[in-house]
């Protein structure tokens, strides 16, 4: 696994140091070695790399990367260029298109949003190839759980967005009142209908931002040529 070399060090380095990363290192490169996983070990701590903590303005949680062969670059929700947009990718830019007006790009590939201050962070980082949730309880969710209370330490206004279920029982880990909590169903088909579509949370985020003086996100996707 890369290094994390930016302002994040600082504060998860008294996680490198724990008994349960360790064990967790020392498994996923197991893992790696008996391969394949996703994303590419390099990948893996991408969130991080292009969203440095100073920067955070957004968070959004998802569960573990996508399962498949070139989807996960780990950044949740998104998938490299060439990719087809997953659906609950594609239910997220609907949403946009009906809050903000934004055309439905053809790719998934969302570096853009990590780039501005959207930390686009899994719960579990890694996953075996096909096998979904493979890698949930090896100690991956001890580290994302310290990642977020990090995040909620800081001073400047952040907005978290929490869909569905899994994402809004980290809600317990939010205590800051500077911060807005934003929740609704996952943008999943099985659930998008229940009340993803309509929640305006791309807005209301910029609205936020926007009256706490910090710059809002520009949430289009271009598309790629």
């Amino acid at each position: 696994m890369p290094a994390i070399s930016n302002d994040w060090l600082k504060p998860l380095s008294e996680e490198f140091s724990k008994p349960y990363y360790k064990k967790l290192y020392q498994t996923v490169c197991q893992e790696y070695a008996a391969g394949p996983v996703f994303p590419p070990a390099d990948d893996i701590f991408n969130a991080f790399h292009l969203t440095p903590l100073a920067d955070v303005k957004v968070v959004i949680i998802g569960q573990d990367p996508y399962h498949n062969y070139n989807q996960a670059h780990g950044l949740c929700f998104s998938v490299r260029p060439s990719v087809e947009i997953p659906p609950s990718l594609l239910n997220i830019y609907k949403e946009l298109q009906d809050d903000l007006g934004c055309y439905i790009p053809n790719n998934g590939y969302l570096v853009k949003w990590a780039k501005q201050g959207v930390l686009l962070l899994n719960t579990v980082l890694t996953v075996r190839a096909h096998q979904a949730n493979s890698h949930q309880n090896i100690g991956w969710e001890e580290f994302t759980d310290a990642v977020i209370r990090i995040v909620d330490e800081q001073d400047q206004p952040i907005v978290f967005l929490l869909w569905g279920r899994p994402a809004q029982m980290k809600k317990q880990l939010l205590t800051n009142p500077n911060h807005l909590i934003l929740e609704a169903p996952h943008p999943s088909p099985l659930s998008a209908y229940r009340g993803f579509f309509g929640c305006k949370h791309f807005s209301k985020t910029n609205e936020f931002l926007v009256s706490h003086g910090r710059e809002p996100i520009d949430w289009q996707i271009e598309n790629i040529v």
